[in-house]
């Protein structure tokens, strides 16, 4: 019989630890290897169109999100603290990559980036790794989603062919020159589209271990050649792409140095929050655990490398690790391999590159917007407090129609400010359920029982530590029960991460869960959630005297 209460002490633990030096100790099976390595050679296949496509997209030419791949890839996965983590550009980074390339040119991206890695260094060797992952879950979605629909509207113009030389940076002025043009659609190139997104949702369907953006970018380049079709081509755009790496050294001006701290502040946190996000997933999937701050620190080492290299700023990329841990990579060689790959891609492959299609690219991001919009989630969090969707509609409408910068900063303090405001008013909702709930002898129950209380709000701060124990103890007990009688309010964070481990638990146990003490207002979320299809209405009381009465007859029927 186990008793847990919630506990915010942490053991002491060195800050930088890479998870390949501790496996390296404890050495790698020969089983695992192949596994690795063919994990990492689809992964690098994987990373191939979305490298070039994240590049392009972001203002640059496209060997740069190759060379991001290759060696921030190689760096996340040797220094970083998870095990299955891939590394590279990602869709996150578009529009802000886009709107520095496009005030400050290419030597303010390598300082904004080499900035951004020193602030993720610092980050990571301020402890500050554990904080990061509690930002709310509609914050997230927030900017998530409108990052989508941003690139989404950057993809309009190769997609349906317009010949515009230059499309502006505002949502709404692009919209108008995208309607005062419509009437110079290319037709070829949005037949191009629409069989690349048919391809690749088609490859969905079929579950293969190489995705669909590969075959349709290798596919509708080959049927355009052979049939010289009227569309525009990387090589129309950028010309050749060198298969080789230059060491560049910005034009640096110590006046200019404030300029770059806001640009390099947002790359930072978005960095950081999706590395420690897509960490999250994978653990999720591996039954592991990530060292957040060690994550950070290598994040920051490879941000401040790649640059000088011709790269552009990288982070954990979530789809790409979630193919990786699909294909049986388990520990950094998947990574490492994935790197090498792109590698001699790059080198032996590059020159046909060029003859990519950008309306090819324009699908296969079109595809990446829909998978980042989280539509599912944000229609979820439309359904759960005022405090989640103020947050949530402010993030998104402010990272569309003004600036990701801006909606970063605002929905930090935003969710700052309404979490203290709601908290002043719990002082007198707090209710004693001492007399009708209180057990204090739980010396007859059996050794598999386990009982936890969660004493306070259940919200983003500290949704990530109650659901790690809930784990734990699911994964060890035949019956959970779990207290909320002093659980005044629930948000969205916390109900994702609370669906999330009740998913797991599901799946890789046969632990019963109870709740007790549940508040009406507790109850009334979790019924807007998926949660009460897997725990059951019957397994949810308003005593802990009834939740042991249904636990202990559960107990003997099993």
């Amino acid at each position: 019989m186990h008793i847990f209460l919630l506990n915010t002490n942490h053991k002491m633990e060195k800050i930088f630890r890479p998870k390949f030096f501790s496996l390296l100790k404890t050495g790698f099976t020969k089983k695992q290897l192949t596994s690795d390595l063919f994990a990492g050679v689809v992964v690098g296949i994987v990373a191939l169109p979305l490298a070039i496509a994240f590049a392009v997209a972001s203002g640059v030419s496209p060997e740069k999100g190759l060379i991001t791949a290759v060696i921030a890839g190689f760096l996340i996965a040797l220094l970083g603290g998870s095990r299955v983590q891939i590394g590279g550009p990602t869709g996150a980074f578009i529009i802000i990559l886009y709107g520095i390339v496009e005030k400050y040119g290419i030597d303010g991206l390598i300082i904004s980036s080499v900035m951004a890695g020193m602030m993720l260094v610092a980050f990571g060797l301020l402890k500050l790794g554990s904080l990061l992952k509690y930002f709310p879950h509609s914050l997230v979605v927030g900017f998530t989603s409108g990052i989508a629909v941003v690139i989404f509207s950057t993809q309009v113009r190769d997609a349906l062919g317009l010949d515009i030389a230059k499309v502006p940076s505002d949502f709404i002025e692009k919209w108008k020159v995208f309607y005062n043009h419509i009437d110079q659609i290319n037709y070829y190139a949005l037949v191009v589209t629409l069989v690349t997104i048919g391809i690749i949702l088609l490859f969905s369907k079929l579950k293969t271990k190489v995705p669909g953006s590969f075959f349709a970018i290798i596919g509708m380049t080959a049927i355009v050649q052979l049939f010289d079709l009227p569309v525009t081509t990387i090589e129309s755009f950028f010309g050749d792409i060198p298969a080789k790496f230059d060491f560049v050294i910005p034009n640096f001006q110590f006046d200019n140095f404030s300029m770059y701290l806001q640009p390099a502040l947002t790359i930072a946190l978005l960095g950081a929050i999706e590395s420690l996000l897509s960490a999250v997933v994978a653990d999720g999937m591996i039954g592991g655990n990530h060292r957040s701050n060690t994550e950070l620190i290598a994040q920051g080492i490879a941000n401040i490398v790649t640059p000088f290299f011709g790269g552009i700023p990288a982070t954990g990329a979530i789809a790409r690790t979630a193919t990786n841990v699909k294909n049986g990579g388990r520990t950094p060689v998947a990574g490492i391999i994935h790197s090498v790959t792109l590698l001699l891609i790059m080198l032996f492959f590059g020159q046909w590159a060029k003859l990519i299609p950008m309306s090819v690219l324009a699908g296969v991001l079109i595809i990446v917007a829909y998978n980042m919009s989280e539509w599912r989630s944000f229609i979820s969090i439309l359904h759960s407090s005022s405090f989640d969707i103020i947050i949530l509609f402010s993030t998104f409408l402010l990272t569309v129609f003004v600036d990701l910068t801006v909606a970063i900063e605002i929905g930090i303090v935003l969710s700052a400010l309404l979490f203290m405001r709601r908290m002043s008013k719990l002082g007198t909702t707090l209710a004693d359920d001492i007399d009708t709930d209180l057990i204090s002898d739980y010396s007859d129950l059996p050794k598999d029982f386990s009982v936890y209380e969660i004493s306070g709000p259940l919200f983003f701060a500290s949704a990530k530590q109650y659901t790690e124990v809930i784990k734990i103890l699911g994964l060890s007990s035949k019956i959970l029960i779990i207290r909320m009688r002093h659980v005044p309010f629930v948000d969205a964070t916390a109900i994702h991460n609370f669906l999330e481990v009740l998913k797991i638990l599901k799946e890789s146990s046969k632990v019963t869960i109870i709740l007790s003490g549940v508040r009406e207002t507790v109850y009334n979320e979790l019924k807007k959630s998926d949660i009460v299809n897997i725990i059951s209405p019957d397994q949810i009381f308003d005593t802990f005297k009834d939740a042991l009465d249904y636990a202990k007859k559960t107990y003997h029927t099993k």
